[in-house]
């Protein structure tokens, strides 16, 4: 079940955050997640607009936006991966906005491909001084329609 993140999830969500990322970017050493924990949770979820999916109690899942079109994180946890909850928290955040961006790894190739079949398009590239890793920017657009 989708629903809007509440502050009682914090911890719950830092938790599936930084398993599932640490899982997502085997490529990039654990210690930077670790230490970006601190600017998710005091920065990032704030300012962003989250829904989880929840199944049991438990949180499986997530997506955030931030400004109304940057999606900022998409992370399922690992045991649920192929279960559907990434796409329909991606089409969940494609109800409430006509535009959407975002920045992935590329070495992160099963989030690439599964961006791709959502509809995103690579934009351009960037470089992660951070993490000394390359991005794709993608960005996604709802059908435009013109009216009679």
């Amino acid at each position: 079940m989708i629903r809007a993140w509440r502050s009682q999830d914090l911890s719950p969500l830092l938790n599936l955050w930084l398993e599932s990322t640490i899982y997502a970017h085997p490529f990039i050493e654990v210690r930077y997640w670790h230490e970006s924990e601190a600017l998710v949770r005091d920065a990032y979820l704030p300012s962003a607009k989250t829904w989880v999916w929840e199944k049991n109690g438990t949180l499986e899942g997530f997506i955030s936006v931030m400004d109304a079109q940057f999606i900022g994180a998409l992370f399922v946890r690992p045991t649920a991966i192929g279960q559907g909850i990434g796409k329909a928290l991606m089409d969940h955040a494609k109800q409430r906005f006509p535009w959407l961006s975002l920045e992935v790894y590329q070495k992160n190739e099963r989030a690439v491909n599964f961006y791709h079949a959502q509809g995103f398009r690579i934009e351009d590239s960037a470089w992660q001084e951070e993490t000394h890793h390359p991005t794709w920017i993608m960005n996604w657009q709802a059908e435009q329609t013109p009216s009679a």
